[in-house]
């Protein structure tokens, strides 16, 4: 089971090396792309290769126990009715 693991990560690397002609246009994808979407989720992953950079809440998301207070973090802010419009105007559109 490790070596299908294993293969199916190292297949999943080598893909990414591939050019596509979405990447070309955008400029954005590939490997950082790859992680982005792997670890963020699919919506830090389009708004990476949407020439977006990674907001440093979703890093913290990657510490173990960090993790949590950031995700009740944003459970608390979400219930408060924060938009990305807010976060937008507060963190700059670079980000949101």
């Amino acid at each position: 089971m490790k070596k299908v693991i294993a293969l199916i990560l190292v297949a999943a690397f080598m893909l990414t090396a591939l050019p596509v002609q979405a990447q070309k246009a955008a400029g954005r994808g590939g490997f950082m792309g790859f992680i982005a979407g792997c670890c963020f989720g699919i919506r830090a992953g389009m708004a990476y290769n949407d020439g977006k950079e990674i907001h440093w809440r979703e890093w913290c998301r990657i510490v173990p126990f960090v993790s949590i207070v950031i995700a009740i973090w944003d459970g608390i802010d979400c219930a408060n009715g924060k938009t990305t419009t807010d976060f937008a105007a507060q963190y700059g559109a670079m980000y949101y």
